[in-house]
């Protein structure tokens, strides 16, 4: 008997657009011999739509979740990839892929992710919090890259080289959220590192991707095809054992499932984490598929190793 999973996408977040392209993509690779894939649709105002865009609301959704196996949310962003899905498939009792919800929170909010990585003796970007209440009082001193606390794929990022751009770029952030982060200019390799609990729970961790971009590696420079993507990325074997151990351990204090990426500026000094994703772009040619490919997996079976790893 095929195993049936509920793929949710969209989202109220400004992440929608690309967490429609990751559920679609996961819906149309899962192995259709083993999964009867059942898609729903988050728009951006909440409305829940079915498999065939009928709006079908938050109740017509929790009968369709009852009546699947397991639930695969591919919701990027707040009310999705923060803990929100995770809840509520928990309340439900609901086996579902990923994170749960106090890793899911944790890791979208960027700062708090800064305080449990020190905590845990891992390198972080300087920075500072910023509030809608004191950005009057920000004044600049030297280059700095602002950005939202809890909003991904660079959305609401800027980099400031002049005071001017010091205004604007924290109305940009405070425009997607309440909270900014103000972080010093990191001047070093962009590297991405995957990591995977397996069905057996031991982590498995591919070759790691480099991001080589022309300046800040921003919702342009992602998605508009300007970056170039190398995996697997070109280290020493120092630098890909320090990236690999620092992954680990940021995916270990997080209390992570299913996939993450974790990604780090490679400074002289070793890793610097800038930020961990516990729902990362999820089409074929996305960073982590990518590095799994790297690895020998393909696509389909990693898509089938999340959905024989889901957990209530």
């Amino acid at each position: 008997m095929r195993t049936r999973v509920a793929v949710v996408g969209g989202g109220q977040s400004c992440e929608h657009d690309v967490s429609l392209a990751s559920a679609a993509s996961v819906a149309g690779a899962l192995d259709p011999t083993s999964y009867d894939v059942v898609p729903l649709t988050i728009d951006r105002d909440g409305t829940w739509r079915d498999r065939g865009l009928r709006p079908i609301g938050l109740s017509g959704a929790a009968q369709v979740l009852r009546g699947c196996d397991v639930v695969f949310p591919v919701v990027h962003g707040p009310r999705g990839e923060d803990g929100a899905l995770a809840a509520l498939c928990e309340l439900a009792g609901l086996a579902y892929v990923g994170s749960g919800l106090r890793p899911g929170a944790l890791a979208m909010d960027k700062w708090v992710t800064k305080l449990v990585a020190a905590a845990v003796g891992l390198a972080t970007t300087p920075g500072h919090l910023v509030t809608a209440a004191t950005a009057a009082h920000e004044r600049w001193t030297h280059p700095v890259v602002v950005k939202p606390v809890a909003a991904g794929s660079s959305h609401g990022v800027s980099l400031v080289t002049e005071p001017a751009g010091l205004g604007p770029a924290l109305d940009a952030a405070l425009a997607l959220d309440d909270r900014a982060l103000v972080e010093d200019l990191v001047t070093a390799r962009e590297i991405d590192v995957a990591v995977l609990r397996r069905v057996d729970g031991s982590l498995f961790v591919p070759p790691a991707l480099e991001i080589v971009a022309a300046g800040l590696f921003d919702y342009d420079a992602k998605y508009g095809g300007h970056a170039d993507l190398r995996v697997p990325a070109p280290l020493e074997d120092v630098e890909a054992k320090a990236l690999k151990e620092a992954a680990l351990t940021a995916y270990d204090a997080l209390g992570c499932s299913g996939v993450a990426r974790i990604d780090f500026f490679l400074t002289e000094h070793g890793p610097v984490l800038n930020e961990v994703n516990t729902v990362p772009g999820m089409t074929e040619h996305s960073q982590v598929p990518r590095m799994f490919a790297a690895a020998g997996m393909t696509y389909a079976e990693l898509l089938d190793e999340l959905v024989r790893g889901a957990h209530r």
